[in-house]
């Protein structure tokens, strides 16, 4: 029996709550993994055993061959303590779900559970993705190399995403980068410790360490097209013990970002001249561990039109915005899109609701209606289309 968002929302609303007290890092989503797999125990699809090993990777055929849709959901959590004071509010202390990711796995359930209903009415098949690892270790890469989208291989990828600040329920998307890419990176720097006493007889790398940051502010300044976004922000700093010692050795942390990966590249190569070359003069040496942890979230041409398409046709003009800026934050959902035509759609939580990684954040409720029936109509159009 073909069944509706009415009747079907009230479970999706427990389901998101249940998952929400039970929030679990990345990698480490044992207890979330069970809960999706025993919801999706009664809707008859075909439940693949894990690829990482807390992923949920479900498929639903449809009546005959045709197109594969993908629909993806992260799972993890953030470690913050949960002040939200909502009934349904974190179990597990020190973590909490502060992305919405609780929505997000939502959301993808209540479109498998509609759509497990309509397999009869289109041919081909819908992957449902419940991704572990979002967060910091962008388990997203690992799912795609493992081959999750394979076998059907994915025609079609979109994912949603909470955006506190725009109306709840408002759907909201821009044609090529949606995020930026996001490098983390560690640099070790040694010397050779002493006294602070006597500094002509140490090598002293906290020194050098100030002069790396001080001249790494020029990388974006000097050697990046001012009309090109770009960010490096060296976020840590760490070394020594004692007040009088000079330390062996500093480490810094941080990112690099742009919405462009040619400027990524740009970025990576005067970040390493620039730290090797004031370690140099220093007379320290280095260590650069440089990892792009996340590409560009880049929303193609095709897919972001039929998004548009189906959002403005089927959930309404008023509840679409075309997005005038990129993000500079980062999502690794760009490795799907590396590989797979898709889009990446950004989801309204409020225009008061408490920012993204906040300890009073809680997705809303009232917004993952609107999510559903943009999930469920994209999958439609995106089997449809040749």
């Amino acid at each position: 029996m073909m069944r509706t968002l009415a009747e079907i929302l009230p479970g999706i609303i427990e389901f998101r709550h249940a998952l929400h007290r039970i929030p679990e890092m990345a990698g480490a989503e044992f207890e979330t993994s069970r809960a999706i797999r025993e919801r999706l125990a009664g809707l008859d699809l075909e439940v693949l055993p894990p690829f990482l090993g807390t992923d949920v990777v479900a498929i639903l055929h449809g009546r005959g061959p045709g197109r594969n849709v993908t629909l993806r959901a992260d799972i993890d959590a953030l470690r913050l303590n949960e002040e939200t004071g909502v009934p349904h509010a974190s179990c597990h202390e020190g973590r909490m779900h502060a992305c919405g990711h609780d929505g997000h796995a939502a959301m993808v359930m209540g479109a498998a559970e509609l759509l497990a209903s309509r397999r009869d009415s289109f041919n081909g098949s819908v992957r449902f993705v419940w991704q572990p690892g979002e967060e910091n270790r962008a388990m997203g890469r690992d799912l795609v190399e493992a081959g999750a989208l394979e076998n059907p291989r994915a025609d079609l990828v979109t994912a949603l995403h909470g955006m506190p600040g725009l109306p709840v329920g408002v759907l909201a998307l821009r044609d090529g980068a949606m995020m930026a890419s996001c490098a983390h990176f560690k640099v070790t720097i040694r010397g050779k410790s002493g006294h602070s006493s006597r500094p002509h007889q140490a090598i002293d790398p906290v020194v050098a360490a100030a002069a790396v940051v001080v001249e790494l502010q020029s990388v974006v300044s000097r050697r990046i097209d001012p009309q090109q976004a770009a960010v490096l922000s060296v976020c840590r700093i760490a070394g020594g013990e004692l007040a009088n010692v000079i330390p062996d050795e500093v480490v810094l942390e941080g990112t690099a970002r742009a919405l462009d990966m040619r400027v990524a590249a740009a970025l990576e190569a005067g970040f390493r001249e620039v730290i090797e070359s004031v370690c140099r003069a220093h007379r320290t040496s280095c260590e650069i561990d440089y990892r792009l942890s996340y590409p560009v979230t880049f929303n193609a041409p095709e897919p972001t039109a039929l998004a548009r398409r189906v959002i403005r046709e089927t959930v309404g003009e008023g509840r679409f915005i075309e997005l005038a800026e990129s993000s500079m934050g980062a999502e690794d959902f760009s490795w799907y899109l590396r590989r797979y035509p898709g889009v990446y759609v950004k989801l309204g939580t409020g225009e008061d609701c408490p920012a993204l990684h906040n300890s009073k954040f809680d997705f809303p409720d009232a917004a993952l209606a609107a999510g559903i029936e943009y999930l469920v109509n994209f999958t439609s159009a995106g089997l449809m289309t040749e």
